[in-house]
């Protein structure tokens, strides 16, 4: 047994044993929570920000790691575990087709409109509507097309010849000589004794109440093929959604390659710009040595703020716990001093 305490740089006492337990014990005890936090800083130093979801390029302005992208389309895009990107609206969520960034809108596709396999059986919808504080619009390309009617509630004739009779009341009414309902896109013949008419809602009211009195509705939009006018558009079943680019002298000094390529993101709290770097946060660019340095200040991914905060919890237990016994045991092991004091 003496041999075991030879080697104990402290000399052996009652009170003595007692402190050097506690140290000893300590150490332990925070080292766990040191590398824990450690570990958490060091995974949240690299890029967080997820540049796809399945096959869809996710840039600027979207996002869909919390932090990325502009905090004018905060959690508005959300890439499921299957690697599927929706679009969030207060109608619901809808599968995104596509995102274009040179003509800058969303494609999408809503399971709850017709479609050809539909025919004349007409099942329950529900009305497409976006948040109109947000950045998005419907675009101006998308067609409706309203099927089975009621003609004692909607108005439903050939839209020239309605119009030279009520002009002031143009606007009310559903074109059922359209182009569309003529030639519908991929399968012109799929409806046989049902209706239909073309009719494009001022709002989302107006759409509420055109379904009221008809069976159901569908959107149709013009794809720019690049051929010679008139024949460079065709149209296909689904939703476009035009969305604006806010464009900073900030960003662009961030995603300038000559000062680090950073991703332009921003705080989850204040939302104010950040500049995202590999090694950390930026209010101006990667490069700026003054401010790239550092730390990131809780910004990005939630997963990893809390857990952050819990071992930071964690670890200012420790520092109570310890500064709790430390005032009632004397030291005796060592002298403190500022130049070996843990806390």
């Amino acid at each position: 047994m003496d041999s075991v305490f030879t080697t104990n740089p402290c000399p052996i006492s009652k009170t003595r044993i007692s402190a050097c337990s506690f140290y000893y014990h300590l150490h332990f005890l925070m080292l766990p929570l040191v590398f824990a936090f450690c570990s958490i800083t060091t995974s949240s130093q690299a890029s967080p920000c997820r540049t796809s979801c399945g096959d869809i390029p996710i840039n600027y302005p979207f996002g869909i790691d919390d932090g990325c992208g502009n905090p004018y389309y905060r959690h508005m895009l959300v890439c499921s575990d299957y690697g599927k990107l929706e679009l969030r609206t207060p109608s619901g969520r809808y599968p995104v087709r596509s995102i274009s960034y040179s003509d800058p809108h969303i494609l999408l596709a809503d399971p709850f409109m017709w479609n050809c396999q539909d025919g004349d059986n007409f099942r329950p919808t529900r009305p497409f509507s976006l948040d109109t504080s947000t950045h998005f619009s419907l675009s101006t390309q998308n067609d409706y097309l309203f099927f089975n009617c009621s003609e004692e509630n909607v108005i439903i004739e050939p839209r020239p010849i309605f119009c030279e009779r009520f002009p002031e009341r143009c606007d009310s009414s559903c074109d059922s000589s359209s182009y569309l309902c003529r030639h519908l896109p991929e399968c012109a013949s799929a409806l046989h004794g049902s209706s239909c008419c073309a009719y494009y809602p001022k709002a989302t009211e107006s759409l509420r109440l055109m379904l009221k009195y008809c069976a159901s509705y569908t959107s149709v939009y013009w794809r720019n093929v690049g051929n010679v006018p008139p024949y460079d558009q065709i149209p296909e079943y689904g939703i476009r959604v035009d969305f604006d680019i806010p464009v900073t002298t900030a960003c662009l000094q961030c995603q300038d390659m000559t000062k680090g390529g950073g991703t332009c993101g921003f705080h989850t709290e204040t939302q104010n710009f950040l500049c995202l770097c590999p090694k950390g946060n930026a209010t101006s660019y990667c490069k700026d040595h003054e401010i790239s340095g550092h730390s990131r200040a809780g910004v990005i991914a939630g997963t990893v703020t809390g857990v952050s905060a819990a071992g930071a919890i964690g670890i200012g237990a420790g520092v109570w716990y310890f500064r709790k016994v430390r005032a009632t045991e004397p030291v005796t092991c060592g002298v403190q001093n500022n130049e070996n004091r843990l806390f």
